[in-house]
């Protein structure tokens, strides 16, 4: 697909102001809104003149993938030290999550890949490989650390969704019910407690978990502690 010569000589629009009118769309409806009529309709044109540019809805949303993708890439080459540089590529990976919400929904329906994520799979196998040269351990750490970012971005999007004062008052309201609060005031959940009662459940830090996460990598595969610092 990628490959595919893309229209003729003098095309009056292009693939790639399709794409991106699509992205547009779904960043702000979802991936739901995203149709071949409404792209049309949005750039002004026929329906049938987008099958000039691409043959099918399937192959618009693997174009959309891989032009996210593109985002995720460190361009400046990465750093030499794995930690900095699976630092770097998963705060790309998150920025980019958070701009564009669908891309994990595309990401579960096993999109074809384009350039833009093979390159993008390449640098994080090239940020594992500077702690260890073993294809299998190679993409275990890969793997496990992009399960964190998911994890944590999943719930981001949950939160932005909610909104910070709804999710403040549905909180605010299941401590208020009786039944909870004669549950933690009979002293069986102290610790949850603590935590409610100093009001730190919006707490969250994307970088302090991702360090976590890269120390106890790190410990396994060398034997040592690697130092505490944050990272930058």
């Amino acid at each position: 697909m990628w490959a595919r010569p893309r229209g003729g000589r003098r095309p009056k629009l292009s693939r790639e102001a399709i794409v991106d009118k699509a992205i547009e769309i779904a960043d702000a409806e979802g991936l739901e809104a995203v149709s071949i009529r409404r792209v049309a309709s949005e750039l002004g044109v026929r329906a049938m003149s987008l099958y000039t540019h691409i043959e099918a809805k399937e192959d618009l949303l693997d174009l959309m993938y891989d032009v996210v993708a593109a985002e995720v890439l460190v361009e400046d080459g990465l750093p030499d030290d794995w930690r900095e540089a699976m630092i770097e590529i998963t705060r790309k990976e998150r920025a980019a999550g958070l701009r564009h919400p669908w891309m994990f929904e595309l990401a579960g329906r096993s999109p074809r890949i384009g350039p833009n994520g093979l390159r993008h799979t390449e640098q994080s196998m090239a940020a594992a490989a500077r702690l260890t040269d073993d294809p299998e351990e190679m993409l275990a750490i890969v793997t496990t650390v992009d399960h964190y970012m998911l994890g944590f971005v999943l719930r981001e999007q949950r939160l932005r969704e909610m909104g910070t004062t709804m999710l403040g008052e549905a909180r605010e309201s299941v401590l208020e019910q009786a039944y909870i609060r004669r549950l933690l005031e009979s002293g069986e959940f102290p610790h949850l407690r603590s935590v409610l009662d100093a009001r730190l459940y919006d707490q969250e830090d994307f970088d302090t978990g991702l360090r976590w996460l890269l120390d106890g990598i790190e410990h396994d595969h060398r034997g040592k502690w690697p130092s505490t610092s944050a990272p930058t």
